[in-house]
């Protein structure tokens, strides 16, 4: 689904990403974890097209198509879709709004018809109650008020309605209590544990991992995969630390 080759990207003229090659296939969950500063939040801009970030050298194919050619709503309409580490406030603009709109956006993309009203809403309702999030919290506008548990899981509940094929999920669990993590957890296995999904999973710590299984783990390090392995890579990190592990 999501192939990576040397990719090397900069921002404000400093080099972030060194060389970074990875495959994901469909039915795969990645997770990618890291110290501070390896380079994994700009992975995840990049594979989303933020501004400011520049590309200098390799090449990203998305469901085989060329993605650093696309433009962001090109990304998200093909079927990628990016978890914020801290999803940004909306004043003004009802979770409800935001989310029928940009639905329908890639409905309209895909040549599929719009939903209705009264279809949006039944869907929002089903996807928001695998997140046990209330749906008058849907009502409310994007993210403004919310802690940030909620901002997380109203960000699954996004990611339910949209049903993207690929999901690149930046420190998901960054904020979570234990009961939300849980929640969180058991969300994106309900929404893209698929044999025609794929999931880049992106964390500091083992704990989301516990609910959300990799089939791959690999250690990020100044910008390039230093080391690639199973679940069992994730429990050594925890005990021993990048620094024993990736050396």
């Amino acid at each position: 689904m999501l192939k990576i080759d040397n990719l090397q990207a900069e921002i404000g003229g400093t080099r972030i990403l060194n060389g970074l090659s990875l495959e994901v296939n469909a039915g795969e969950v990645h997770a990618i974890m890291g110290p501070n500063g390896a380079g994994k939040s700009t992975l995840a801009y990049v594979l989303g097209g933020r501004p400011g970030y520049e590309v200098t050298g390799g090449s990203v194919e998305f469901l085989g198509r060329d993605l650093l050619e696309m433009e962001p709503h090109e990304r998200a309409a093909a079927g990628l879709f990016l978890g914020f580490q801290y999803p940004v406030e909306i004043p003004g603009v009802s979770n409800v709004q935001f989310l029928r709109e940009a639905l329908n956006a890639q409905r309209q993309v895909r040549g599929e018809e719009p939903l209705s009203g009264g279809d949006f809403l039944k869907l929002a309702k089903e996807k928001a109650g695998l997140l046990k999030l209330d749906m008058d919290m849907l009502k409310r506008h994007v993210n403004v008020g919310f802690s940030g548990g909620e901002k997380k899981r109203a960000e699954m509940v996004q990611m339910g309605i949209l049903d993207p094929q690929f999901a690149v999920l930046d420190e998901t669990d960054s904020g979570l209590d234990i009961d939300a993590l849980r929640v969180v957890g058991e969300g994106i296995n309900a929404i893209m544990r698929a044999p025609e999904k794929g999931v880049l999973l992106i964390t500091h710590y083992q704990r989301l991992l516990d609910y959300v299984k990799p089939d791959y783990v690999h250690i990020l390090s100044k910008g390039r995969i230093v080391k690639t392995g199973g679940p069992e890579l994730a429990q050594q990190l925890e005990r021993e630390g990048y620094e024993a592990v990736a050396a």
